[in-house]
């Protein structure tokens, strides 16, 4: 029997507890973080925090149908979201991981929610590298034009606003980033285990979150150094002012001293 998953990006966030009380269907399997529901026809609906909708057996008619139901409860949803297409093949003499491809022998709901949760969490970090890449190209635009030119290339105002901008964004994907761990069922059941282990091969979880991180630090060290570039600047006209103003005082007591003698 061939299976088909499509795991897609919606939004930045799904808010969980929300879609959970206004959707009614069988649910299989829930936490603060992701809910599986297990639908007619052989069919999975897999939601996580982290803006990903994953589908077993949906064709496309259905499968944009649920992505709508889902749409209200997301924060700032994708008109065009990022998909993540793989294929499930049962009934196997053995176990069998290829680009796109699982053949498995075992056939159950925790095999079946183990590949969900990896085609999706692939999606997601096609997303989150995405958002990476983006903050860590405007950082460098700021640092190379300070390295050519010897100052940041906007204002203070401005600077501000985009560090607070790049600072919301590496929260959010710090925050989501954390959940991406084998599911606690994988510590104990030895076949779950290696079929989670190929899955993280194939699409090269570890890698890829790694990148990230790696990306992320570079954008918080040019962060840090934008933020003493403003308190040196803020404090040095600060000294000027100062300056200024003794100076306006001495002249004021010079000229009083010229005008008394």
């Amino acid at each position: 029997m061939i299976m088909q998953v499509q795991a897609y990006q919606v939004a930045d966030s799904i808010d969980i507890k929300g879609f959970r009380t206004v959707f009614k269907a069988e649910l299989y399997h829930s936490d603060a973080d992701e809910l599986l529901y297990r639908m007619a026809d052989h069919q999975l609906l897999y939601v996580f925090k982290y803006g990903v909708v994953c589908l077993l057996n949906y064709d496309p008619v259905t499968a944009a149908s649920v992505l709508q139901i889902i749409r209200p409860h997301s924060r700032n949803p994708h008109e065009e979201p990022m998909v993540e297409d793989f294929i499930i093949e049962t009934d196997a003499p053995e176990n069998k991981i290829s680009n796109n491809k699982i053949e498995v022998v075992r056939t159950d709901m925790d095999v079946l929610r183990l590949v969900m949760l990896n085609v999706s969490q692939s999606v997601a970090l096609d997303y989150f590298e995405d958002q990476a890449s983006r903050l860590l190209g405007e950082t460098n635009t700021h640092t190379k034009h300070l390295e050519q030119k010897g100052r940041l290339s906007i204002s203070g105002r401005k600077l501000q606003q985009f560090i607070a901008h790049t600072l919301m964004l590496r929260n959010s994907i710090v925050e989501n980033l954390y959940i991406f761990d084998s599911p606690p069922e994988t510590w104990e059941d030895e076949s779950l285990n290696r079929v989670d282990m190929g899955m993280r091969r194939v699409f090269d979880l570890q890698e890829r979150f790694r990148n990230i991180s790696e990306s992320l630090s570079i954008v918080k060290d040019n962060l840090e150094l934008f933020r003493d570039i403003l308190k040196y600047k803020h404090s040095n006209t600060l000294e000027w002012i100062v300056i200024i103003l003794i100076a306006v005082e001495v002249v004021n007591m010079v000229l009083e001293k010229l005008k008394g003698d």
